[in-house]
């Protein structure tokens, strides 16, 4: 019986201990430790003459940036093959307006110090050749749906940066983006080809975004690709003009 009852004892002993470490481990958790999402927001953020700016800053110039790299020949592409009148508006719209943003993304860079990519990303490139792989009808569903899921994508990217950024620069750079985006995303559905469940399995499918670049100041965001060369599709429209590389630190 009396072994029973030390038993019994140190079963309620044990929860209680096991009781007190659930409670307490959350306080050990927080307490006195690095990490949490201010802490890597102070640290990834760097002082300029107007304002903080952030790694998600960094990282939004950069992506702003290689749109242009991309969309400029995809529209000029789409100009050229599209075989309907609302496929060759859109391609119309993304050239104005990516040379746009591209002058003001170089602006932006240049005074804020931050070094920018001159070729597409991989990915891009990929789109950019799957779209040189097709023609007539196929070409048009090929270049609104990758044209309009890109966009999408970037268009959260923008809103999320207008509204936290803390840098007036970065700010001015996310209107205009935000304004040029809206617009491509309007002409793209136009066209009347556009995959809307194919957009909703997308989005429902999607993982996390990436994290923004960590690097603690400029210059920026991230290397330039290789020596890969992008699809041109029109030899009378280059690519936007090599970005600027400023010296570290300069931010006038």
């Amino acid at each position: 019986m009396r072994a029973r009852t030390i038993n019994g004892t140190g079963l309620i002993v044990a929860g209680l201990v096991t009781t007190l470490a659930a409670l307490l481990f959350p306080l050990w958790s927080y307490e006195d430790r690095s990490g949490t999402a201010l802490d890597r927001l102070d640290a990834d953020t760097v002082s300029t003459d107007f304002g903080p700016l952030s790694a998600l800053d960094r990282d939004f110039v950069t992506k702003v940036r290689l749109a242009g790299l991309w969309e400029l020949p995809a529209g000029q592409q789409a100009e050229e093959r599209g075989t309907t009148k609302a496929v060759r508006t859109a391609g119309k719209h993304l050239v104005e307006g990516h040379t746009f943003l591209d002058a003001r993304v170089r602006e932006v860079a240049t005074r804020l110090g931050l070094e920018l990519p001159s070729q597409p990303n991989p990915q891009q490139r990929g789109w950019l050749g799957e779209l040189s792989g097709a023609r007539g009808e196929a070409y048009d569903q090929k270049f609104a749906n990758i044209l309009r899921r890109a966009h999408g994508k970037v268009f959260a990217v923008v809103a999320e940066v207008r509204a936290n950024t803390r840098n007036s620069l970065v700010r001015a750079l996310a209107d205009d983006a935000n304004t040029t985006v809206l617009d491509h995303i309007t002409v793209l559905e136009d066209t009347g080809l556009v995959d809307f469940d194919g957009l909703a399995r997308d989005a429902a499918t999607a993982g996390p975004p990436p994290p923004a670049t960590r690097s603690p100041a400029p210059p920026g965001p991230t290397d330039s690709p290789g020596s890969a060369t992008p699809v041109t599709p029109s030899a009378t429209f280059p690519l936007p003009p090599a970005a600027s590389r400023p010296k570290p630190g300069k931010s006038k």
